[in-house]
């Protein structure tokens, strides 16, 4: 593999552009603030059908914000903070072995759809040490026929662009990138579900702060109380109709979150008033304790489930 230091964040990103356009696999990686300028990089990537790996470790913000963990960086990765109506697959790694595994299942992916693929993580996940298991090496296929390499022999040449100037041209790359968004949607959904078949509270976060739920839930199981984790791997696709069919069985929901609340938008939609959803969140670069979420389960066991 070759490492390079880019000059600058927009310098980074257009290099991965180029480099996944010839049909290198081709990463690039910042921090919050770094990811928000390459987003016109990426919107033009996806535009272009071009495959890549983006990795945030997101810190706290707005703006220059600070160097502690957050996840406030969710409708920016799973919304689009780019122009235009495309789709990044976005996975959530909840262990430093996910984020080993995670990696190469995001390289696989954005190729098998010609994608930018986005890791969400946090400053928590991007500076702690665990044990991992690194994968076999693996050859990778080399001959991509899409890409744009100046291989001879060609009744055409490969042109990798995302301009589409007639309207009808442009609708119809639309309609097709949103043809590709719905299979993604439809086989690429992944998550976790512990202990949510006999609970009476499902507690739903990512990452760290699923992390902290775990332990949480560990402490009130001890007790008898029936409480589940559920976590998504994948923030999109997001594992709405999952949740939708636990809602239809009675379950109840609180959202747990490094931010001011964005994960629990998409609980809400998915859920879609069949039971009510509550929310624990924590700003300024703060991580929630696991006594302070073992206190927030137990208040709501104590109501009912939900208030």
């Amino acid at each position: 593999g070759v490492f390079l230091q880019a000059e600058s964040e927009v310098s980074a990103i257009n290099m991965i552009y180029g480099a996944g356009g010839a049909g290198a696999r081709a990463l690039t990686s910042s921090s919050s603030p770094g990811i928000s300028l390459k987003q016109e990089g990426i919107s033009y990537i996806a535009g272009a059908q071009v495959p890549c790996v983006v990795v945030n470790v997101a810190r706290g913000g707005p703006g220059l914000g600070g160097l502690n963990p957050s996840q406030s960086d969710y409708f920016q990765a799973t919304k689009g903070g780019g122009h235009g109506d495309y789709r990044l697959i976005v996975y959530a790694p909840g262990t430093g072995q996910e984020m080993v595994d995670l990696i190469g299942i995001a390289f696989d992916k954005a190729e098998q759809y010609r994608n930018p693929v986005m890791i969400l993580s946090d400053a928590i996940m991007g500076q702690m040490m665990e044990p991992v298991i690194l994968p076999e090496m693996q050859e990778i296929p080399a001959d991509k026929a899409w890409a744009t390499t100046g291989k001879k022999g060609r009744s055409k040449p490969n042109v990798i662009n995302s301009l589409g100037i007639i309207g009808e041209d442009l609708e119809k790359i639309n309609i097709e990138l949103q043809a590709k968004y719905a299979r993604i949607e439809a086989e690429e959904v992944r998550y976790e579900a512990d202990g949510v078949d006999d609970a009476d509270l499902i507690v739903v976060a990512y990452g760290t702060s699923s992390r902290v739920v775990r332990s949480a839930i560990a402490l009130l199981r001890e007790e008898g109380k029936k409480v589940g984790l559920f976590r998504p791997i994948t923030l999109w696709p997001f594992p709405k109709q999952v949740l939708q069919e636990l809602a239809n069985k009675g379950k109840k929901f609180l959202v747990v979150e490094m931010s001011a609340g964005q994960l629990v938008e998409d609980v809400i939609l998915a859920v879609n008033d069949r039971s009510k959803v509550e929310f624990f969140g924590k700003l300024n670069g703060t991580i929630p304790t696991v006594r302070e979420v073992y206190e927030e389960i137990a208040s709501l066991l104590r109501k009912g489930g939900a208030k």
